[in-house]
């Protein structure tokens, strides 16, 4: 099994700006093999590959010792890197999607990550007092890390990673299995909801609370951006406002993955099947698509009511919160089962008759036998027993 922690890490003023030369010339290299494979394309419709473009870093590491005092290992990665984008590209293209998305150039603010394999170049210094814990990294030396758990297993590989004026260490490392957790013998349905009705509802009558951290610092953001459209470009006050912002951003985005941390481990370690609707996200939360009035201008499309669906969405973490509960039901040796969710919400879990009509807001009515109850955990039941449904066909195949 692969896993991977994350470690805030304080590098000296020193260290600091070898980190921030690391990250430039990875990123010049980025853009320099880029634009050799544009250029080859467009001028002579030759397809430059990655080991081609692999074999060149001896060439370039030799005529600019700038990219000697790096890891070579974590300069393949590089290329690696690029290789993957244009991969992702052609699928994207191949499924023909509306938006391919060529890969693009990096900017400075764009490029924020470096991957070192753990054989050369980098190394994890794990001690048995997590105080003393560094990371080397070839050019850099010992980064000091604040390790809050032991990494367990075989460490392969530790990427640097840079959040506004703070730096990270990805430690990946590959272990064994752990042991399942107990039986519990419990099953559950989730309903996932938004807003003031919760993160969602179980097929037990429970609601998992939503605490909406983006919503609780939207003052805080408006300060945050008002402070920052006042500043002029260039200067150190932008910078610092900048940072400002990023800070409000980075405080909501852990305290939410904090809370889903733990509520997916609760759920985890009570049930042994665990069935939710299976969602896109992305998909739920695109822009509403305009429609011209053919005079020039525009029909109203419920844009502003859709936007503030999808701040609501975003805000809840559906797809995070998903992805937690299927990372630790592996672990633990559970079954996490995602269904369609379509009609749930109009079946009635007691008679199975369906209609639009039997849901009236959060008011469940069976229009068939008069069955009433909360109109999430209705769904929550159904989403369950169709879990079960598809269940039953895997195991009889």
């Amino acid at each position: 099994m692969i896993r991977s922690y994350k470690f805030r890490m304080y590098p000296t003023a020193k260290q600091e700006a070898s980190l921030v030369a690391m990250l430039d010339d990875f990123r010049l290299l980025y853009n320099a093999a880029l634009e050799d494979r544009k250029y080859m394309w467009e001028r002579h419709r030759i397809n430059v590959t990655v080991g081609a473009q692999d074999a060149q870093l001896k060439e370039i590491r030799a005529a600019n010792p700038d990219y000697e005092r790096w890891s070579a290992a974590a300069e393949a990665q590089i290329v690696l890197r690029l290789d993957k984008a244009f991969q992702a590209f052609f699928r994207r293209i191949k499924a023909g999607a509306k938006r391919v998305g060529y890969p693009r150039f990096k900017a400075v603010t764009r490029f924020n990550t470096a991957v070192h394999r753990a054989v050369t170049g980098a190394k994890w210094d794990s001690a048995p007092h997590l105080t003393q814990t560094r990371a080397y990294f070839k050019g850099v030396g010992h980064v000091k890390v604040k390790q809050h758990r032991q990494v367990v297993g075989l460490v392969k590989t530790l990427t640097i990673k840079r959040e506004g004026r703070r730096w990270y260490v990805l430690v990946v490392a590959e272990q064994e299995l752990p042991a399942p957790l107990p039986k519990t013998g419990a099953m559950i349905g989730i309903d996932l909801a938004t807003g003031d009705n919760g993160l969602a509802y179980t097929s037990q009558g429970e609601q998992i609370g939503n605490p909406a951290y983006g919503k609780a610092s939207l003052g805080k953001l408006a300060e945050a951006h008002q402070a920052l459209s006042r500043t002029k470009r260039g200067s150190n006050r932008r910078r610092k406002a900048r940072e400002k912002v990023s800070g409000v951003y980075r405080k909501i985005s852990s305290q939410r993955r904090d809370y889903l941390h733990k509520a997916s481990r609760q759920l985890v370690d009570s049930y042994d099947v665990i069935v939710a609707e299976g969602v896109n996200t992305a998909g739920m939360t695109r822009r509403a698509v305009p429609r011209p009035d053919g005079a020039g201008g525009y029909e109203p499309n419920g844009g502003s009511a859709k936007t503030g669906l999808n701040r609501s969405i975003l805000d809840a973490g559906w797809g995070i919160l998903l992805e937690f509960i299927r990372g630790k039901a592996e672990s633990a040796g559970r079954e996490f089962i995602q269904v369609n969710p379509a009609y749930t919400s109009q079946i009635c879990s007691a008679c199975g008759h369906r209609e639009a009509a039997n849901r009236n807001g959060k008011v469940f009515i069976c229009l068939s036998c008069g069955h009433r109850a909360d109109a999430d955990k209705n769904a929550a039941v159904n989403i369950l027993r169709a879990g079960l449904v598809l269940r039953e066909a895997a195991q009889a195949a």
